[in-house]
């Protein structure tokens, strides 16, 4: 038992028995039907989930530990990555050493890929895979907290209300994050802010940082803190967003209304349909260490900011949203490689963008267009 067994990732002993647990799960199960087989699962459900049920127990009869699952993980990330995307790209990690543990804080864009991308970089590359932030509003099924848990996420508590409980779980956050660093030597993934960026603008909220900072102790600075944490701002960039009729509508939603009223589970369905949907090439940019002299927490969130707008690789669907909004085409670079952006060598690429635009709403289109042109409005203003 350790003081982080609620909200810690499952360790080797749990994995075998979490598994043969969810296994017999028939949400799971049902859930997979309506996934992978939307058509016949409200028909034949029944039927279908003794043989989903079978196929994964054969499939998982070997796996014995966290790492036997993630390279179940893996292998499906490999095939996701091939089927669904044009190929994901990695810079900066070369400046990073293995044999160090980092605390990742990257921009949000979508709710599972992002740290399943930061993950797959690190792998590749040969770093250990990261343990995950993961707010418990997004664990709405038990089973959906224990595979999440056997991928090395831990609990974002977002669920207290009362100032004292929720001073507690941060401080009790906060703790985790520094042990897993300081002690166990693990990476950390956790997201710049609360909530994705759903109109494109990557803005670093002050009270992430604040709340990483409250194990630090009365007698140490802040900088002094900060630098031992081995903080590095990474940059996830997609060409294309699975979400982005969803977030376009939820924002048209807001301003039309004053609020937007998620449905129970919302959420997973965004995660589905970021796994599944489209996502053109994805760039995954690390930054640099952060080292020097902070004297609150707005300077580390600046500087997290700083760098995750200049390592942000644009892609050319941002230029054509910005043309669309601007009526002029932005003078910049684009692609994993930041080569010059020239419209005439992406025109197939912006008659499928605005094939995707034409499928929007008229009335939303703008804030679509907002969403892939912000990125580029950014760049360009700093």
């Amino acid at each position: 038992m350790s003081k982080f067994d609620d909200i810690r990732p499952y360790n080797d002993a749990e994995v075998r028995p979490t598994l043969d647990k969810i296994l017999h799960d028939p949400e799971l199960l049902q859930a997979i039907a309506a996934f992978r087989f939307p058509r016949l699962s409200g028909l034949i459900g029944g039927l279908l989930r003794p043989v989903i049920k079978w196929a994964l127990q054969r499939r998982l009869s070997k796996v014995k530990n966290v790492e036997d699952f993630q390279a179940e993980v893996k292998a499906y990330m490999d095939k996701m990555i091939a089927s669904t995307s044009r190929g994901l790209t990695v810079s900066g990690i070369e400046n990073l050493d293995p044999n160090n543990a980092y605390l990742f804080i990257s921009n949000h864009r979508d709710i599972a890929m992002d740290p399943a991308f930061v993950s797959m970089a690190l792998y590749k590359n040969g770093f250990d895979t990261v343990r995950i932030a993961i707010g418990d509003n997004l664990l709405t099924k038990p089973y959906v907290s224990d595979l999440m848990r056997l991928n090395k996420s831990f609990i974002v508590n977002r669920s207290a209300t009362a100032p004292r409980e929720k001073l507690k779980a941060a401080k009790h956050l906060s703790s985790y994050i520094h042990h897993s660093i300081d002690e166990e030597k693990a990476n950390i993934w956790i997201a710049h802010r609360e909530g994705r960026a759903k109109d494109g603008l990557d803005v670093t909220n002050p009270a992430v940082i604040s709340m990483i900072a409250l194990s630090k102790g009365k007698q140490r600075s802040l900088s002094e803190y900060i630098n031992e944490l081995h903080i590095v701002p990474v940059a996830i960039s997609y060409e294309l967003d699975p979400c982005d009729a969803m977030k376009t509508n939820e924002l048209h939603c807001q301003a039309q209304e004053g609020a937007y009223e998620k449905d129970e589970h919302e959420d997973i369905t965004s995660i589905a349909q970021g796994i599944v949907g489209d996502k053109g090439r994805v760039h995954v940019a690390f930054g640099d260490v952060l080292r020097g002299d902070f004297e609150n927490t707005d300077d580390v969130a600046a500087e997290i900011d700083r760098q995750i707008r200049f390592e942000y690789r644009l892609f050319p669907s941002n230029c054509f949203a910005y043309e669309k909004l601007h009526k002029k085409w932005p003078m910049i670079k684009v692609g994993p490689d930041a080569t010059d952006f020239k419209a005439d060598a992406h025109r197939t690429e912006q008659a499928e963008f605005e094939q995707r635009l034409a499928e929007v709403p008229e009335a939303q289109r703008d804030i679509y267009l907002a969403m892939y042109a912000n990125p580029v409005s950014n760049k360009l203003s700093k």
